[in-house]
């Protein structure tokens, strides 16, 4: 338990040094912000820009506060999972390639505790992250279209987190058993490419991961067929546990890759 809380203090102190808890949750605030106020403002910024000709009118959507949430929803599953991934992906295949890992590995410390604190530390940046940008859209969308339930608010928000926590741990489990170029091509093949999958023929499933960001959005709008929902949030839960477990496995096969 001792290594486990030094491991999980230096992933804290290289997280904060790399600024890694300021500039992403910064990301996911601006991304959080810029529908409600473009919506909102769409008009304005045409008249600014000077090319709306003399007489022009724009009929805008009339959008519930709801539909702006799910377009920073959006924003975050492509921009948002871009920039987190890219961070996370290469997390320890670039540090058994860089030799870095053996520092660690000729230490009494368990490749458990090595993963785990990885993966906390991954999972509260994330948790800062889109709680800006759940706060920055929900702030704007507030103040220029109407109120949230914050109950039901709440419940997406969780929904997404863990939705985020999966990707965390498919990240981390192809850091762990690949090279960094192979790891990332990997993981963004598998979550990005199992998006576009599901937008195209998801209809004929409901229950699936990938869901799991619709199904939150669905969840504010009280709209949700909740087993479909609790089936998709408990396959997840299990599959994000798999993937440590396996990432776990596969870092201990690993160990004898690192270069000194």
């Amino acid at each position: 338990m001792r290594g486990f809380n030094v491991l999980l203090q230096k992933e804290f102190r290289e997280a904060w040094r790399s600024w890694k808890f300021l500039w992403i949750p910064l990301v996911f605030a601006l991304l959080g912000m810029s529908d409600p106020l473009t919506n909102y403002y769409m008009m304005d910024i045409l008249k600014a820009v000077g090319n709306v000709p003399e007489g022009f009118e724009m009929l805008m959507p009339e959008l519930m506060p709801v539909d702006l949430l799910q377009a920073s929803i959006s924003q975050f599953q492509t921009i948002g999972l871009l920039v987190m991934m890219a961070v996370f992906v290469g997390t320890i295949s670039k540090e058994r390639a860089s030799g870095m890992a053996t520092l660690l590995y000729v230490r009494p410390i368990s490749f458990s505790a090595y993963f785990l604190s990885k993966f906390i530390v991954m999972s509260t940046i994330s948790l800062v992250s889109i709680l800006a940008g759940f706060t920055a859209s929900v702030y704007y969308t507030n103040i220029l279209y109407g109120t949230l339930d914050i109950g039901l608010l709440l419940a997406g928000f969780l929904t997404y987190y863990i939705w985020l926590l999966f990707v965390i741990a498919v990240a981390l489990m192809m850091s762990a058993s690949f090279k960094t170029v192979i790891a990332t091509t990997c993981a963004f093949t598998l979550i990005f490419l199992g998006q576009i999958v599901d937008m195209i023929v998801g209809i004929f499933w409901t229950i699936s991961p990938w869901k799991l960001a619709s199904y939150g959005t669905l969840l504010i709008r009280g709209t949700m067929e909740m087993s479909n929902y609790w089936w998709s949030l408990s396959i997840t839960i299990v599959l994000t546990m798999l993937c440590i477990g396996i990432g776990i496995l596969m870092m201990k096969r690993n160990a004898s890759m690192v270069k000194i």
